[in-house]
């Protein structure tokens, strides 16, 4: 008979490994497929390069957000609060924002999902997805149960695009020799990637995760490091095989329509029927663990304004009604307005480089916050670098969000 103890260990196993997932389900939404096939389309193997720096950045902000957060025990805008009054409360209404618009497309590609995978109406697979999202969340153990699921999905999307990447039969000398030395460099590629797979909500979804199956405090740094190591490696596994099975499809002569949806396209060339029933579920499972992982995390955010909704059944409901508010968007409008999603984007440039400065300045300059943990210098020396290069990155998408909206 399992003692209380052992049950407990095994209950914060499950969140670390569903905090893993978490993260790396989060990064892999609708849109990084779909900027994953046009970049391939366009840049062919030289886009190896692009993968390969954003799992770079993606290692330097996970590492650090994660043990911070963690060490902490404190959310990220709590932290933020701490350091500069009043910043947590925009940090947090960045994320709850960005968060909600990117639900409403994360929605419509569930919709579009089981569109490809059962050839159901979009809308009704949309309503269908997010009543299963409502359900996780609307039961007892809410958390336990978005950790299985979000395991489970990620290991199917994984298998699916695995069984795609080799028939397509990708050059896989060629892409790997051009993961370090590329014959073409698109930095706007590189931007927009990272933007789509680190920014926004993302940043904080497995930490935060962690944060609530009490793996806290300096004594679970290891664990910790363990868990993002795990989950950055299960995200770069899952970029570089969706990446290769785009890959092989191209270089076979295909030529992928980018205006339209290219990637459908690519597996339908790869695999006939099966390609393409198998990207309808690819695409549903990353919609889908996308639409719990915005609401998971967006909701988490919401106890800057109310504390109240910080955990227990009140924290539960308000992330079922974030769901609900999505979906009941996506069904009036049909699909998220391309504006929104535009000026959503922008945000999320905008919200890396301000958590991710606040929580490093944290780590530098607050010990008290981090219980008087010795903060490793060589990960906060690498943080400050990719800070810079996130603002860089923030500022030309702001820029690039203003131009477009007011052309």
């Amino acid at each position: 008979m399992p003692t209380d103890t052992t049950a407990r260990s095994r209950t914060r196993r499950t969140a670390l490994i569903g905090a893993i997932f978490l993260m790396a389900t989060s990064a892999i939404g609708p849109g990084f497929i779909t900027q994953t096939t046009t970049f391939t389309a366009k840049l062919g193997a030289a886009f190896a390069f692009g993968i390969l720096v954003s799992i770079l950045v993606d290692f330097v902000v996970q590492m650090n957000i994660w043990r911070i957060i963690s060490v902490s025990g404190k959310r990220a805008h709590e932290i933020a609060n701490a350091v500069v009054p009043g910043a947590g409360h925009l940090l947090a209404a960045l994320v709850i924002l960005g968060g909600l618009v990117f639900n409403i497309g994360n929605v419509a590609g569930s919709g579009l999902g089981l569109n490809a995978a059962l050839g159901l109406d979009p809308k009704l697979g949309g309503l269908l997805s997010a009543l299963l999202a409502v359900i996780i969340f609307a039961v007892k153990r809410a958390g336990l149960a978005m950790d299985r699921l979000i395991i489970v999905l990620g290991v199917v999307m994984i298998l699916l695009t695995l069984y795609v990447s080799i028939v397509s039969g990708p050059p896989v000398g060629e892409a790997l020799r051009q993961t370090v030395l590329p014959d073409d460099i698109d930095f706007a590629a590189i931007t927009t990637i990272i933007g789509g797979t680190v920014g926004g909500y993302i940043t904080y979804s497995g930490a935060h995760r962690l944060l609530d199956s009490g793996t806290t405090g300096p004594e679970h740094v290891r664990e910790v490091t363990r868990g993002a190591l795990t989950g950055i490696a299960v995200t770069g596994l899952m970029r570089f095989l969706l990446f290769l099975a785009i890959l092989g499809v191209v270089a076979g002569g295909v030529v992928l329509d980018t205006s339209g949806n290219a990637t459908a396209q690519a597996f339908e060339s790869a695999a006939g029927e099966f390609g393409r029933r198998a990207f309808g579920v690819v695409l549903w499972a990353a919609a889908i663990t996308s639409v719990v992982g915005a609401a998971f995390t967006s909701v988490s955010f919401f106890n800057a304004y109310s504390p109240a909704l910080a955990s227990g059944r009140p924290r539960s409901w308000a992330t079922v009604a974030f769901i609900a508010v999505s979906t009941a968007i996506y069904l009036l409008i049909g699909t998220a307005p391309s504006a929104l999603l535009v000026f959503a984007g922008g945000f999320n440039g905008l919200i890396l480089p301000i958590g991710f400065t606040i929580l490093l300045y944290a780590a530098w300059r607050r010990r008290e916050l981090l219980r008087g943990y010795a903060y490793p210098g060589w990960l906060l020396a690498l943080g400050a670098v990719v800070a810079a290069l996130t603002w860089y990155m923030g500022v030309t998408s702001a820029r690039t969000i203003f131009d477009y909206l007011a052309g």
